[in-house]
């Protein structure tokens, strides 16, 4: 199994950010993009929020692919409509690259 940590900033407002939420509510989430997530190798997917702050922790197949996944999310007409939807509520890290979402997270301590 293996662990992903990323993290992203939702749009400070109160409303919108109520709104994100409702939307990650499991009765609201999209059926082909729950089905999306589970086919390609996300074992578990939660979502915290801190404020405005997103940390996404994904844990997945050890034979899961990120490039691979995000290659199937560009090629699931779904996947694409889902992003661009969020992407109202969203912006980018300021260490952000260009056109990057989800921010990869460096794990600096662990206790097993």
């Amino acid at each position: 199994m293996k662990t992903y940590c990323f993290a992203l900033d939702l749009q400070d407002d109160p409303g919108l950010i109520e709104q994100y939420k409702w939307y990650h509510r499991p009765e609201n989430i999209w059926p082909g993009v729950m089905e999306h997530i589970r086919t390609e190798g996300i074992v578990s997917e939660r979502i915290y929020l801190a404020g405005n702050r997103l940390v996404m922790i994904l844990e997945t197949t050890d034979e899961f692919s990120l490039e691979d996944k995000l290659a199937a999310d560009r090629g699931n007409a779904e996947m694409r409509r889902w992003e661009e939807l969020m992407w109202r509520y969203q912006k980018p890290l300021p260490i952000a690259r260009p056109g990057q979402k989800w921010v990869p997270m460096e794990n600096i301590f662990e206790v097993s």
